[in-house]
């Protein structure tokens, strides 16, 4: 090895070229060289001896730029001043290219370098349609900073996934991280993960598709596996993931999987009991390796760099405090054996800041995802588009015309589907679109339906998805015991919106499903129950709102709404309206559950007497 260093220094042998003169002249890209072609290049510069390790290595010029000193040290290449001066020509090899990772600098993240097949992702209709799909729907008519969109999340999450698992590949060398394609996969499934999302996100999925085609179970993490195909496909990027050292298919099953799952119909508890079980539903990587489904979209206990990046990136928009530091997760997470298998495992006394966390996602969800504002808008949108859906075409690659639900069948279409879908309604002069437009219009004119109130059902009330249909029906059906108005409501005329809040695993704990681990003991895993962190954690984690909105917009019949509002929360024994004794003072003393222990007791007396004879003479009137 010392005579291959001084080698260096020689004077070069005839025809020798550095590794810039090679790249310029005429020789093949060096990112197309075989592995001989690279051992070519070795002994040219003076590396002679290490060909044979370039070649059981099956070291191939589109993975040179990836070489690093840990790299070098897994193919045994030393001393370290031999690797310093090796990496020394590769980079002046890379460098010479004008095809090389790029670097774009982000508002969250700082400055972000991206892999040339990242690149080459990005530069295409499908990821570049993203740019037109904001990142909070609804929100940006509420939070004038919530202007984001999707693309900048998309390429926060791929970075975010590429620093984790390489910060596990250089913490513990001995999970056999592939440098090459396990990093490079893990980066594409962080790119690509929401490929699928509709005009307005969440919108999309979560309102206008249970109402456009009720019988399709759409979820934008399927579309997204489609587009992803699709990408690959009609921009004939196979070849060029092979180039760059993946395996296909493997690879890309690899990819979908840690998008939506093993299986796009495998129910979340089937999920949940083969990853905690002993059965292993994936098929892109071996069980070993289960640690890597965790990064990108965490099935088992929704710990992911997605919640990372939109943690932070969404807050810094809205203008609020983001109380999770996703660096401290980065440098304290390790994967530890939990039975069969592996799970990233963070330390212990990380446990509370993973509470913060999911206490910050809650906070997010009130003040700014479920904003009763920004909900009503997106309900007024989703009517538009339902009104609007027939006769809205978008242009497939097969040459048939799709309409808004049903582009979701063919990708071409589905690309062309953005959120401009609303300026195209709204400026369109077609007569069949005039009821669609007015209520976009009315949008814009902050003609917006009226928030009547917001109410939580006990936890034996609480309400079924199979009777969302029928709410409407049933409040327009409780009239008023003491109506003081003649103004008859109809259920076409109310909204009903049902919002389950939770901290992303409906009724659990997630952090029941994290693993920890102790300075003392960092390669066993252990569990950290809720009583040995603090005894004011949440007690439950997750629970019902029920809004409730008119859309007479008129003095007369939103005072009328009000009321019918107030007795179908008596009727149905929900909790009293925060504004429940202003709105409708003769109405609440009715129902004995409401009175408050803090009313003054002869105040809430005489105004129960005053209700009642009302309730008596109304009665004798009737007769």
């Amino acid at each position: 090895m010392n005579g291959l260093k001084r080698s260096r220094h020689d004077s070069s042998p005839p025809g020798y070229r550095t590794p810039d003169k090679r790249a310029r002249a005429g020789a093949a890209h060096y990112r197309d060289w075989s592995v001989e072609e690279v051992c070519e290049f070795l002994a040219e510069s003076g590396f002679g001896e290490l060909q044979q390790l370039f070649r059981e290595n099956k070291i191939k010029g589109i993975i040179l730029e990836d070489l690093n000193e840990s790299r070098l040290t897994e193919m045994k290449i030393g001393p370290l001043g031999v690797k310093l001066e090796l990496l020394r020509c590769l980079r002046s090899l890379c460098q010479s290219s004008p095809d090389t990772k790029k670097v774009l600098n982000d508002p969250i993240h700082g400055h972000i370098e991206l892999h040339p097949l990242l690149v080459r992702i990005i530069d295409t209709p499908q990821f570049q349609r993203l740019r037109y799909i904001k990142q909070l729907g609804g929100c940006y008519y509420v939070f004038p900073g919530a202007s984001h969109n999707r693309f900048e999340h998309s390429i926060g999450v791929g970075h975010l996934a590429g620093c984790l698992v390489q910060a596990l590949h250089d913490r513990q060398p001995e999970l056999e991280i592939d440098p090459t394609r396990d990093i490079l996969c893990v980066q594409i499934a962080g790119l690509c993960h929401d490929l699928g999302h509709g005009p307005f996100s969440h919108m999309f999925d979560g309102r206008f598709m249970p109402l456009a085609c009720p019988k399709k179970d759409f979820k934008h993490e399927s579309m997204s596996v489609k587009m992803f195909d699709h990408l690959i496909e009609s921009n004939g990027l196979g070849d060029v993931m092979k180039e760059y050292g993946l395996c296909l298919p493997e690879d890309l099953i690899f990819i979908e999987e840690q998008i939506a799952g093993p299986s796009l119909i495998l129910e979340e508890e089937q999920l949940h009991s083969s990853q905690t079980g002993s059965s292993w539903p994936y098929e892109g990587r071996p069980e070993e390796k289960s640690f890597l489904y965790e990064i990108v979209a965490n099935k088992l206990n929704c710990i992911d760099v997605d919640k990372f990046d939109y943690f932070a990136r969404d807050c810094h928009h809205l203008g609020i405090q983001n109380n999770f530091d996703y660096n401290r997760f980065l440098k304290f997470a390790r994967v530890c054996k939990v039975g069969n298998k592996t799970h990233i495992c963070i330390r212990d006394k990380e446990v509370g800041n993973l509470y913060d966390m999911f206490h910050t996602r809650n906070c997010l969800h009130r003040r700014a995802y479920q904003h009763k504002v920004g909900n009503i808008i997106e309900t007024m949108i989703t009517d538009a588009f339902l009104k609007a859906d027939p006769y809205i075409k978008l242009e497939g690659a097969d040459g048939k015309v799709y309409s808004l639900s049903g582009s979701v069948d063919n990708m071409e279409a589905y690309t062309k589907l953005t959120d401009n879908i609303f300026q195209e309604i709204l400026h369109s002069s077609n007569p069949k679109l005039s009821k669609a437009r007015e209520i976009l219009r009315k949008i814009e004119r902050r003609q917006l339906y009226k928030f009547l109130g917001e109410i939580h059902p006990k936890p034996n009330a609480k309400i079924n998805k199979e009777e969302y249909d029928s709410l409407p029906g049933e409040l327009a059906q409780s009239t008023p015991q003491n109506s003081e108005t003649f103004i008859t409501l109809h259920k076409e005329d109310f909204v009903v919106d049902v919002i389950h809040m939770d901290y992303g695993m409906k009724e659990q704990n997630p952090i029941n499903n994290m693993r920890f681990y102790c300075k003392s003991d960092p390669q066993k895993a252990i569990k950290i129950t809720k009583d040995q962190v603090s005894q004011l954690l949440p007690e439950k984690f997750a629970e019902q709102i029920i809004r409730v909105y008119v859309k007479r917009t008129d003095e007369e019949s939103v005072k009328a709404a009000q009321r019918y509002f107030i007795q179908w929360c008596m009727n149905r024994d929900f909790s009293k309206p925060q504004d429940g004794d202003v709105i409708a003072p003769d109405m609440t003393p009715l129902k004995l559950s409401w009175a408050s222990n803090d009313d003054d007791g002869h105040g809430v007396c005489e105004q129960r007497r005053k209700a009642n004879d009302l309730k008596v003479r109304t009665k004798l009137f009737d007769k």
